[in-house]
């Protein structure tokens, strides 16, 4: 993003509630970021979210589902960085938040300075799941998930670059059948990459359903 677009200034999003904190938010630069995704964590969970737009002071952010209970969050950048979060309004499945720790640094969380390399989101959720390949069925457990794969914790050895096959759960909690392949092994865990990816709108509602399904009120 350019110096320009990183100046420019924007409207308080929609429903942002009247007063001070929502005097301060208008008052800072703001940005507008399209189809940035990241996560909001609460004590128990992580649900994906897209942010709007950022400034030094706070976020707002589209969820694909309801908004989760409770007032302590943190947002989750892919590169690794942490922002606690605090709610000040919400209106269906757009949500406004303050940084706890202000003023944030605009420039850095929108281009994710980090000394990791940038990544996809991955969701740190644990289900068992049937897995096929060329020596039969067993039960095995995905230990995070992400739109492009998943950690495995499997008893049977499997080779790298074996083709498997998943039974994951869709959006709608309907299982299917996954295709992917082994990448890495590490003792009996395994990194396997999906043949067909989920989209993001899909990843984040089965991330809802399996953590908080009364979230999905469609």
């Amino acid at each position: 993003m350019d110096k320009a677009a990183s100046s420019a200034m924007c409207a308080a999003p929609a429903g942002a509630p009247d007063g001070n904190a929502g005097a301060e938010q208008r008052a800072a630069p703001r940005v507008t970021l399209l189809i940035r995704a990241a996560k909001l964590v609460s004590s128990t969970d992580e649900f994906v979210c897209v942010i709007r737009d950022v400034s030094e002071t706070g976020v707002s952010v589209r969820l694909f589902h309801d908004l989760p209970a409770g007032e302590a969050l943190e947002l989750h950048m892919p590169a690794g960085a942490i922002y606690p979060i605090g709610r000040v309004w919400h209106r269906g499945n757009e949500a406004g938040f303050r940084f706890l720790s202000a003023p944030v640094a605009v420039e850095a969380l929108v281009n994710e300075a980090s000394d990791y390399p940038k990544r996809g989101l991955r969701l740190s959720v644990s289900l068992p799941v049937r897995l096929r390949s060329s020596a039969g069925e067993q039960m095995v457990r995905v230990e995070n998930l992400s739109q492009q794969g998943a950690r495995l914790a499997c008893e049977s050895l499997l080779a790298i670059d074996q083709a498997v096959q998943l039974d994951l759960p869709d959006a709608q909690g309907t299982p299917r059948a996954v295709r992917a392949k082994v990448r890495w092994r590490r003792e009996r865990h395994y990194g396997v990459v999906f043949d067909d990816t989920f989209t993001l709108g899909d990843f984040a509602r089965l991330a809802a359903r399996l953590q908080a399904p009364e979230l999905l009120t469609g």
